[in-house]
């Protein structure tokens, strides 16, 4: 079921993705309904906000890559570095920016399930 709700929150990831916070809080939510439990909401909101981020990272890869391989015509190589840097560096803190936004949204998730599997 975990392997499911991963899934499911990360196209919902990749389809909320220009929704600021909302958007990973929201694949979160999901994947923690789908997955019932915090610790198990936890882990898929987690994995579904980082893979949804890491699928929108290929697309910055592959801009970083294009602009990377302009600057780096230029005389001077460590322009070229810099801009591959700070690039790598974006999508790694994307990737965690998204992913503790999922957190949060998944440990609501799972324990909305949760609450509402006692009362039932």
């Amino acid at each position: 079921m975990i392997i499911l709700a991963i899934l499911i929150g990360s196209i919902a990831m990749a389809l909320l993705r220009p929704v600021a916070i909302l958007g990973p809080i929201i694949a979160g939510v999901i994947a923690g309904l789908i997955a019932g439990g915090v610790t198990k909401g936890c882990v898929a909101g987690f994995l579904s906000g980082a893979l949804g981020s890491i699928f929108a990272g290929f697309i910055l890869t592959g801009l970083g890559s294009f602009f990377g391989d302009c600057v780096s015509r230029l005389e001077e190589a460590a322009a070229s570095g810099t801009v591959g840097e700070v690039i790598g560096a974006g999508i790694f803190v994307c990737v965690l920016y998204f992913g503790l936004l999922g957190t949060a949204g998944g440990i609501f998730g799972g324990l909305v399930r949760q609450k509402t599997l006692h009362l039932q």
